[in-house]
């Protein structure tokens, strides 16, 4: 989980939109697609490890995964939403 006061801070880097905590039924379905195969990030890399936790882009089509409660804020790392089954 990102700390509280992390989260009123940080933004999407690339719209700089505020980001959120992504819900629990998210991060299921991600980790599932992932495990599933096919699911890559904005930079083209397979993502082949699940994520921990999310921070969803206020417009809800981006993802930064959150692993080992460190927030990845690159955006070659993001994973678009509408890509997911």
């Amino acid at each position: 989980m990102v700390d509280p006061e992390l989260l009123e801070i940080l933004v999407c880097p690339e719209t700089h939109q505020r980001v959120r905590q992504a819900d629990a039924g998210l991060l299921d379905r991600l980790n599932q697609a992932i495990a599933s195969g096919g699911v890559t990030n904005r930079g083209g890399q397979e993502v082949t490890d699940s994520v921990d936790g999310g921070l969803v882009r206020e417009d809800d089509k981006i993802l930064y995964p959150v692993r080992e409660d460190i927030p990845i804020m690159l955006i070659d790392e993001a994973i678009e939403l509408d890509t997911l089954a």
